[in-house]
């Protein structure tokens, strides 16, 4: 499976390296929710933890939907600005700007992709107009948990509201650890956009996407982009423009924005840590069998983002609930899904510690 997009029409000069600072906020955010997921981010994540204002960190829990699984489409607002021609800020304060210019609509589907599961690229209604869809992320937001509940329900009810608690929120994030972190990583991040660019004029468009990752291929007679993800997904710049975002913060993840009517995001990592050292071959050896069916990898994409029931896996996968308690039962054997009970709900998610230690390879394909 691959994500792809469409460039026809694109012209060389809609496409754009440059770095984002809310979108690398968006990253610090995601790592300090899930530290397993980058392990060469232990320290830096320790330190913010433990120098963390309490009240900061209740608010973070409390929309962590948006950062948690990956990173919401929020965190590139210059690619939902209407007329496809805005780039990214070249401070927090510019790009909370962009962000004010998104629609009610665009603001609230693109907060709601994760929680209410809406059709990423087909048009139709949304939740704050359908109350089946608007039904189904207050019943989905409230799976989660009450502070998600609580957050969709003022979400769908005053958008404006969430919007300017979303700004604020961001604006103490900054000031609490992200311009510190910002004032060391803009000039690498700057350097990398002046290389890709450097890149681009010279090597053309195949030249800057394959400067970008291995997994980015663009065939040129096709006028199509190809991103080896184990997810499926399909965009198009219909003659707008295309944006290419390093970010230090986010490796492993090589993330895609594809949304429907929004200017496209390739959102790659610059540079990556040292893995830990593999397990024992005995086990090494039960956690390579365990990986071997696709269906399970495909799983582990799936409780690598976040943690799911059972039901929800099934729903996504199109398999049947027995299915998929068969294929976690081998993945549990294997000491690489944890279990938890919340309520009524038992919630699977991957080890991603353990699964950092078969290897950056591995790791890289299902966080991809």
């Amino acid at each position: 499976m691959s994500v792809h997009i469409d460039i026809a029409g694109l012209r060389p000069e809609r496409i754009a390296v440059v770095p984002s600072p809310l979108a690398e906020l968006g990253m610090a955010l995601h790592a300090l929710s899930e530290p397993g997921h980058h392990p060469g981010l232990q320290s830096w994540v320790t330190g913010v933890t433990a120098g963390l204002d309490p009240h900061l960190a209740d608010r973070m829990c409390e929309a962590d939907f948006l950062w948690r699984t990956t990173s919401s489409d929020l965190f590139v607002p210059a690619a939902g600005v209407p007329g496809g021609t805005a780039l990214p800020g070249q401070d927090l304060a510019g790009e909370l700007d962009l962000l004010d210019k998104l629609s009610d609509q665009q603001f609230t589907e693109a907060a709601l992709e994760f929680t209410c599961a809406l059709d990423y690229g087909a048009p139709g209604r949304g939740p704050l107009d359908d109350p089946v869809i608007r039904r189904r992320a207050l019943d989905l937001a409230a799976a989660r948990g009450p502070h998600q509940l609580r957050f969709t329900e003022r979400l769908l009810d005053e958008p404006p509201r969430i919007r300017a608690w979303l700004r604020q929120f961001l604006q103490d994030c900054d000031e609490a650890f992200f311009a510190d972190a910002w004032s060391r990583l803009r000039r690498q991040l700057a350097a990398d956009a002046r290389h890709k660019t450097e890149v681009l004029r010279r090597k053309g468009l195949a030249g800057a996407l394959a400067a970008v990752s291995s997994a980015v291929v663009l065939d040129e007679a096709a006028g199509t982009i190809t991103v080896d993800k184990i997810g499926a997904g399909r965009g198009a710049t219909a003659g707008g423009g295309l944006l290419l975002v390093p970010t230090s913060l986010g490796w492993p993840h090589l993330m895609v924005l594809q949304r429907r009517g929004w200017t496209p995001v390739l959102h790659y990592p610059v540079g990556s840590p040292e893995m830990a050292a593999p397990p024992s071959v005995e086990r090494l050896t039960r956690r390579m069998t365990a990986l071997s069916h696709p269906v399970r990898m495909r799983l582990c994409r799936s409780l690598a983002r976040s943690a799911f029931t059972t039901g929800e896996l099934a729903l996504e996968l199109e398999m049947t609930a027995p299915e998929i308690s068969r294929h976690l039962s081998v993945l549990k054997k294997a000491d690489l899904v944890t279990a938890r009970r919340r309520g009524r709900y038992v919630y699977h998610q991957l080890d991603v510690t353990a699964v950092a230690r078969l290897g950056s390879d591995f790791l890289e394909g299902i966080l991809r």
